[in-house]
């Protein structure tokens, strides 16, 4: 899956990921497609590899965020099948938040 998900037009500066993806080969992925992994290590590892601690603690965000959209059932169980449909409830979720 992770060729997939690297298959860029233009690659991002960075990619934050959790611990979860912290190998050394999804890690060189990442580095191949020009973007810096940033990648907490696991706890028990052996040679920690440093990462930009403030722009991981902004992957917080995005967490919240998805947690947020998860609360809203009809999204989260997906109502609308269409992907029309389904995009636009996510475009109306989006709007809610920004105005609260």
């Amino acid at each position: 899956m992770m060729d997939t998900f690297l298959d860029w037009e233009t690659p991002p500066l960075a990619i934050v990921a959790d611990k979860a993806y912290g190998s050394a080969k999804i890690r060189q992925q990442i580095a191949d497609e020009g973007a810096l992994p940033v990648i907490s290590s696991k706890s028990n590892a052996r040679m920690p590899i440093p990462h930009d601690k403030n722009l991981y603690t902004m992957r917080n965000i995005v967490e919240r965020f998805f947690c947020k959209m998860k609360d809203m059932r009809r999204l989260a169980t997906r109502f609308e099948k269409k992907a029309i449909n389904f995009l636009s409830m996510l475009n109306f979720f989006a709007i809610r938040c920004w105005l609260n």
